[in-house]
């Protein structure tokens, strides 16, 4: 019995698993590692690619044109576009819904790995049947 409330009390003791992601960018762009960095600070395992065929992924994925950001990533089994901030990452694994994935079109100044004065900006969720706001930043 003292071997197994020792055992339970060591693995309460380790650190929850962090959660993964793999992220494609292009191999010039620096806003993008921001954006990594970011997650990586917040627990994040973070995978970086490079590639020069950003315009390929963003179709395998499918990310429709007009939310394009600058990087896309692929999180439990979602697509992340772009800047978009943890707590829109957390609400969408928390909730689940239908969908391909969540989207901060262009590169919001003040987001998540962009510098700048914040600006207010929209997180999409979108899927085949199109793209609706999702949170407000």
């Amino acid at each position: 019995m003292r071997y197994i409330l020792s055992l339970a009390l060591t693995l309460l003791a380790l650190p929850a698993l962090a959660a993964e992601l793999t992220m494609y960018k292009n191999p010039s762009c620096g806003c993008c590692q921001g954006w990594a960095d970011y997650m990586q600070e917040n627990g994040w395992t973070t995978k970086v690619i490079a590639t020069d065929e950003i315009d390929r992924i963003k179709r395998q994925f499918g990310v429709p044109a007009r939310l394009e950001s600058c990087h896309t990533a692929i999180i439990d089994g979602y697509v992340v576009e772009g800047h978009v901030p943890l707590a829109a990452i957390e609400k969408l694994l928390k909730e689940r819904p239908k969908a391909t994935g969540l989207s901060a079109p262009g590169m919001p100044q003040g987001s998540p790995g962009m510098s700048g004065d914040k600006e207010p900006f929209i997180v999409y969720l979108f899927g085949p049947s199109g793209a609706k706001p999702f949170m407000q930043f």
